[in-house]
């Protein structure tokens, strides 16, 4: 009898899966939707005013969102061909670069983020895990999250850990690393 009872509570535990399964995937298709809604109509609301900022930045976000790499970077630029004193849409514009498989790009978006805004952190962590992870320069790396360090030295990185965990984990990999000739 175990057995049954076992098989029944798989079978009903497999359906109540399936349920949320398709409640889950009915939810994307609804955001999906929602997002291809904006962003016609912020491509509407461009077309007939292209010296609206927002909304520029707003059609790189819902690009951004939607994993239109081309067409984000083309929002973003517009809208800093517009208004260029905007870090976070200059940092936003270095994560599409990167995505598009341009770091180096990236790395110029992420300056210019800094050169508008000494303190803004999220480009100057942006820029150490491109020049870490793309680029493979460590120094370049541990030179941005110093920077980074120097303005916010409890800064953290998306997943919990500290900047300066991170930073004294590429430390010791970058002293254990033969030199380069």
């Amino acid at each position: 009898m175990p057995n049954n009872a076992s098989e029944a509570e798989q079978q009903t535990a497999v359906k109540q899966l399936q349920q949320v399964q398709a409640e889950q995937t009915e939810k994307v298709k609804e955001i999906s939707a929602k997002l291809q809604d904006q962003i016609a109509a912020l491509e509407k609301e461009t077309s007939q005013n292209a010296s609206n900022v927002a909304a520029w930045v707003e059609l790189g976000n819902a690009y951004f969102d939607s994993d239109q790499y081309k067409k984000a970077i083309q929002a973003y630029s517009k809208a800093l061909e517009l208004k260029p004193d905007n870090a976070d849409v200059w940092t936003d514009l270095g994560v599409m670069h990167r995505k598009d498989g341009r770091p180096q790009d990236a790395i110029k978006a992420f300056d210019q983020a800094i050169a508008v805004n000494p303190k803004h952190e999220v480009s100057r962590l942006n820029k150490g895990i491109v020049l870490f992870h793309d680029l493979q320069d460590i120094p370049g790396a541990i030179r941005a999250w110093e920077g980074l360090l120097e303005i916010n030295p409890v800064a953290m990185a998306p997943g919990g850990m500290s900047v300066d965990q991170m930073l004294q984990g590429l430390k010791k990999q970058a002293a254990q690393a033969p030199e380069k000739k």
